[in-house]
């Protein structure tokens, strides 16, 4: 590949999403807020990866009783691929009026991967905690979930690109389960109602649930381990989105589904084990 970390592709990959968004959906993004959501999220893992240097620091030297303890790694230069990728991530899928709505986005997606963990594990995704947090607490945050409209050939761009990151990552088993769980209930559903077939495929070919089920539900991060609990996961936030959207009609179901059971990952991690993902060595991630 002619990048050498798969996030350089994700970033690159979710810039051309936010630029074909502006272009051919004609999206009200105000440039500012996304520059507010770039500079917040870089900002912030670089303020709480020194304030845990800083503890790290204090550990050392209470454990050590030295003068000179071992210090924790700084934050790295190449560290800012994850907020960045956060950053793109809110700029996508969150609107705001205010840009202090984007500002608390950012800073709780990034927050609650050093706040939200056990052992050295973050079980929110942090896009998806920032999008909460905005839609709880603030007035003037929304998400449009049929932003992308059902165009075919949307979902063929998100299919190619998320499965070349996926491919690398190992993670279609994610993917897979969650849309295919998902697609099932949805025929169940439409047989049980009498619909023609049009509604279902008009129900399942969103760009947003894509977006979702490819770059969201699959981060290897922050997701369970073993393949058997991101199966097992993935099926459960599929079965609560089936019934949040379509027994109490919240638009936003995938988002709140996943939110609700991250912590599910935690769980998990202990009935199945499995050595977690890395990345690399940047510090905070």
């Amino acid at each position: 590949m002619l990048l050498k970390d798969i996030r350089d592709y994700q970033i690159l990959f979710l810039s051309l999403f936010l630029i074909l968004g502006i272009g051919t959906r004609d999206w009200t993004l105000r440039p500012e807020l996304i520059a507010v959501a770039i500079a917040t999220c870089i900002s912030t893992q670089w303020l709480l990866s020194k304030v845990k240097e800083k503890i790290e620091t204090v550990k050392d030297k209470v454990i050590f009783l030295s003068p000179h303890p071992p210090l924790s790694p700084s934050f790295h230069p190449l560290a800012f691929r994850s907020p960045l990728i956060t950053a793109l991530g809110l700029s996508l899928l969150l609107r705001a009026d205010d840009w202090t709505t984007m500002t608390l986005a950012g800073f709780v997606a990034i927050a609650s991967k050093f706040v939200f963990k056990v052992g050295d594990k973050h079980f929110f995704n942090p896009a998806n905690a920032g999008i909460i947090c905005a839609l709880l607490l603030t007035s003037d945050a929304w998400v449009s979930p049929g932003q992308w409209g059902d165009d075919w050939w949307y979902g063929l761009l998100f299919a190619g690109t998320g499965g070349m990151i996926l491919k690398r990552v190992g993670r279609w088993d994610t993917t897979a389960a969650f849309l295919l769980t998902y697609a099932f209930m949805e025929a169940i559903r439409n047989l049980w109602l009498g619909w023609t077939w049009d509604v279902y495929w008009h129900r399942l070919m969103s760009g947003s649930l894509l977006l979702f089920a490819l770059f969201m539900v699959t981060d290897p991060r922050s997701i369970p381990n073993a393949r058997i609990a991101r199966v097992v996961w993935a099926m459960c936030i599929a079965i609560l989105t089936f019934i949040l959207r379509n027994y109490f009609f919240v638009s936003t179901a995938v988002f709140w589904a996943l939110f609700a059971l991250a912590p599910l990952t935690m769980l998990l991690d202990t009935l199945w084990k499995a050595p977690r993902f890395s990345w690399g060595m940047e510090n905070g991630e």
